[in-house]
């Protein structure tokens, strides 16, 4: 039923439906998984970035760092760049 409804915004939505059954929606489920999944992955994005100095300090290089780390080795860079 959201997807009939692409320009209502969500307070709109809510007024039209009570909150606790929005929540049971598949929609609502599948956008808050969604949700819960790219915070996971920011989080592991910025645990390994905010690793690298460390990991430099050790004496890894550059190639070392991405491949122990799964990340490019321009992410190593532009991460050491910040600092």
């Amino acid at each position: 039923l959201v997807y009939k409804l692409p320009q209502v915004s969500r307070k709109e939505i809510e007024a039209m439906f009570s909150l606790s059954d929005l929540k049971q929606t598949k929609v609502y489920q599948e956008a808050l998984e969604e949700g819960r999944e790219e915070g996971r992955q920011e989080g592991e994005l910025a645990a390994k970035l905010a690793s690298i100095p460390r990991l430099l300090a050790l004496g890894l290089n550059f190639e070392q760092i991405a491949q122990a780390l799964e990340l490019d080795i321009e992410q190593v860079r532009q991460a050491t760049q910040r600092e």
